[in-house]
C-alpha cells in the first residue's frame, strides 16, 4: 500500500467555489461565478453538457447576475479588488468584452432588475444619496435615466418591478432587525405590514398578482413566517409558520403559481413549496445542508446552489422528486470522508441562555490537542453547516475548532438576534467565555492553551477577548476586526451609517459603553502573541482599524505580526492570497503549539 502525504495548504485551499449562478430562459445554458481559474470569473456550461467554458477575464467576483428574459444578453455586477463599489456590465451569453452599463467611480450599486422586454434596467445606487440610496430606471438603448425611488429614513432598495412596471416593491432598512417593505403603486406608497411601534423585519416579498404580495416577516412573532398582503383592501394575513424555523427567501413560479420558500433552522436550511391557489404546503428534501440561491425557470424547473459542511457548493436541478447535480465541483484528491463534519452541541451561558455551537474535532490520526475558538462575523449572522476550507486545513493539521452561535446570531429568532445590538462587547463576549469553560470542563481544552481567531466581528471579538480574558489564550489571530468602535462607526460606508446608532451605539449617548466595548481600551492587558490580517481596500472595516491596534501593541513591545493584502477587501477573493495568509497563520500558531491536552 502506498502512503500518500496529507494535503498541504495548496491542496486544501485550492477549493473551487461557486458563489452565484443563472440559467438561460431556454435552460440551454448555465452561467456560474467561480474561482475555478484561481480568481473569480464567469463561466458557462451548455446544458446538458458538463464541460465549462470561460466568459470573462476581469478576475473579480460577481455581485449580481441575471439574464435578459429573451436570452439576448446578461447583466453582471463587479467591484474592483474588494472595494465593494459594484458597477453593472452587459455581456453576450457567449462571453467576451464587458460593456459598461452603470459605471460611475466611487459609487455603490445594488439590485439590478430588468424589465420584461429587456429594454430598461432598474437598480439602486449610492449616487446622489449615499446615506439612504436612490433607485433609477435606465433605458438601455437611449441611456435616458429617471429616478423612481428617493431613499429617506433608512437605506432604500428596490426589490421587484411588476411586469407592467406600474408597481414597485422596495425595502427600507433601519437596522438588521428593523426593516419594512412597501409597494409603490402609482404615487401611493403602501406599507405591507400593519403599523406598529414594535420593531420587526420583512426580509423578502414577491408579487403573485397585480393586487397580491407574499412576504416573509416576523411581524408580531419571534421567527419569520409567510404572509400575504392585498394591495386593494390593504389586508395583511398570516399564511404559514413553523416552530423554531425562520423563513428567509421567496422564489415565485409564475406559470404554476408556486412559491418556493427557504427557511433556516439553526445551522441548516429547509426548502418548501407553497401552492398559492390550492393553499397546500410541500416539504422538499434537498441534496445539501445549506441553500445559497434558488432559481425557477420559465418551465417551472427548480435549480438551486447549495453545499454542506463536507460538501462543496454545486448547482442542482430538480427532476420530479429527485435532484440532479449539474456541476461537478469537488476537492481534488479527497472525498467527503476525508473531511471533518461538525457536531452540533449546546451549552448554558452565564445567564442560563442556551447557546448552540458547531464543534469540529480533529481526527484521531491528526489530533494535536490544539483548540481554536472561532467567533463568527456579523455579528448578526451565524456559523452554519457550510464547507469551510480554512477549517478543514486547520483540522488536517491537528487543530479542533469550536464555533459558537452566541447571542446576536441569526437563525434563533428575532429576540435572540437583537441581544447584541448596542451591546457588542457584553453578552456575546460572555457567551464565548462560557463556551470555553464548557470545553475546559469537559476536557477538550486547557485554560491558557486556546487560540482565538476570527474575521470581521469575529476579529473584533478576538481582540476584545484577548484584552479582557487573556488568561484563556496562548495566541490570537484577528482578520479585519474593528479595534475602536468610535472610529469604526465613523468610517463605515455611508449607507451603513444610518443604522449604526441602533446596531453599535451612539458616540455621545453611548459613550461609556462604546469605551467599555472597544478592544483598544484593553491594550495593556493584551499580552499574548498576535497576528493581524487586513485587506487594504476593505470598505467595511477600513485598514486604519488594524493599523491603530498594531501600532498601539508595537509601542507596548508586544509580539505582533501584521499582514496587509494590497488587492483585497473584506475577506479574500484571490486564492493565492488566501493560501499565502493561512500558511502564515498556521506557521504562527505552530510557534506556540503546546504538549497535547487531555483530549477525550
Amino acid at each position: 500500500m502506498i502512503d500518500f502525504p496529507k494535503p498541504d495548504v495548496e491542496e486544501l485551499l485550492q477549493t473551487v467555489s461557486i458563489i452565484d449562478f443563472a440559467v438561460s430562459p431556454d435552460e440551454k445554458q448555465l452561467i456560474i461565478c467561480t474561482n475555478i481559474s484561481d480568481k473569480y470569473n464567469l463561466w458557462a456550461m451548455d446544458l446538458p453538457n458538463a464541460f465549462p467554458y470561460r466568459l470573462t477575464f476581469n478576475n473579480q467576483p460577481c455581485k449580481g447576475l441575471l439574464y435578459d428574459q429573451e436570452g439576448r444578453f446578461v447583466i453582471a455586477g463587479f467591484d474592483h479588488d474588494g472595494d465593494e463599489n459594484t458597477q453593472f456590465f452587459a455581456l453576450k451569453p457567449q462571453g467576451g468584452a464587458l460593456k459598461k452599463v452603470v459605471y460611475q467611480e466611487n459609487t455603490r450599486n445594488f439590485q439590478p432588475l430588468l424589465s420584461k422586454d429587456g429594454e430598461r434596467l432598474y437598480y439602486t445606487s449610492s449616487k446622489g444619496n449615499p446615506g439612504y440610496l436612490n433607485t433609477y430606471c435606465l433605458h438601455l438603448k437611449t441611456g435616458e435615466e429617471t429616478t423612481v425611488l428617493e431613499g429617506s429614513g433608512g437605506a432604500t432598495y428596490i426589490a421587484e418591478v411588476s411586469e407592467d412596471e406600474t408597481t414597485i416593491l422596495y425595502s427600507k432598512g433601519f437596522s438588521n432587525t428593523n426593516s419594512l417593505y412597501y409597494a409603490k403603486v402609482g404615487e401611493e406608497d403602501i406599507l405591507l405590514t400593519p403599523p406598529t411601534e414594535k420593531e420587526h423585519t420583512v426580509s423578502f416579498a414577491v408579487l403573485t398578482s397585480p393586487t397580491e404580495v407574499y412576504l416573509v416577516t416576523d411581524y408580531e412573532a419571534d421567527f419569520s413566517y409567510l404572509a400575504k398582503f392585498n394591495l386593494e383592501t390593504k389586508t395583511f394575513t398570516k399564511v404559514m409558520e413553523l416552530p423554531k424555523e425562520g423563513f428567509t427567501t421567496l422564489t415565485y413560479d409564475k406559470e404554476h403559481r408556486i412559491l418556493y420558500i427557504t427557511a433556516e433552522k439553526g445551522v441548516e436550511d429547509r426548502l418548501y413549496a407553497y401552492h398559492v391557489d390550492e393553499g397546500t404546503w410541500e416539504n422538499i428534501v434537498i441534496p445539501c445542508d445549506l441553500i445559497s440561491k434558488v432559481v425557477v425557470a420559465k418551465s417551472g424547473t427548480v435549480y438551486l446552489l447549495g453545499g454542506g459542511s463536507v460538501k462543496l457548493g454545486n448547482v442542482y436541478k430538480r427532476e420530479g422528486d429527485e435532484w440532479v447535480q449539474i456541476t461537478r465541483n469537488k476537492m481534488v484528491g479527497m472525498t467527503e470522508e476525508d473531511f471533518v463534519a461538525p457536531e452540533v452541541v449546546t451549552y448554558s451561558s452565564f445567564d442560563g441562555l442556551e447557546i448552540e455551537a458547531l464543534f469540529y474535532k480533529a481526527k484521531e490520526e491528526h489530533d494535536k490537542g490544539e483548540m481554536i475558538l472561532w467567533p463568527h462575523g456579523g455579528p448578526q449572522s451565524a456559523e452554519r453547516k457550510s464547507f469551510n476550507a480554512i477549517f478543514q486545513y486547520f483540522l488536517s493539521n491537528g487543530y479542533s475548532i469550536f464555533a459558537p452561535n452566541f447571542r446576536g446570531s441569526t437563525g434563533y429568532g428575532l429576540s435572540f438576534t437583537k441581544m447584541v445590538e448596542r451591546a457588542w462587547g457584553a453578552g456575546a463576549r460572555l457567551d464565548n467565555i462560557a463556551g470555553l469553560d464548557w470545553l475546559i470542563d469537559t476536557g477538550y481544552a486547557k485554560k491558557g492553551e486556546i487560540i482565538v481567531m476570527g474575521g470581521s466581528y469575529g476579529g473584533y471579538m478576538s481582540l476584545l477577548l484577548h484584552g479582557r480574558h487573556a488568561d484563556y489564550f496562548k495566541a490570537v489571530v484577528d482578520v479585519c476586526g474593528p479595534s475602536n468602535l468610535f472610529s469604526f462607526i465613523n468610517s463605515v460606508p455611508e449607507d451603513w451609517k444610518p443604522v449604526m446608532d441602533a446596531w453599535v451605539g451612539h458616540p455621545e449617548r453611548d459613550r461609556e459603553k462604546l469605551i467599555e466595548y472597544s478592544p483598544d481600551t484593553y491594550v495593556d492587558q493584551m499580552t499574548k502573541p498576535m497576528l493581524v490580517v487586513q485587506g487594504a481596500n476593505d470598505p467595511r472595516v477600513v485598514k486604519a482599524e488594524s493599523d491603530q491596534i498594531v501600532e498601539a501593541l508595537k509601542e507596548k513591545g508586544r509580539d505582533i505580526t501584521y499582514i496587509v493584502m494590497e488587492d483585497e477587501g473584506h475577506g479574500f477573493a484571490k486564492r493565492e492570497n488566501l493560501i499565502e495568509v493561512f500558511r502564515q497563520v498556521l506557521e504562527f500558531m505552530e510557534k506556540y503549539a503546546s504538549e497535547p491536552a487531555n483530549v477525550q
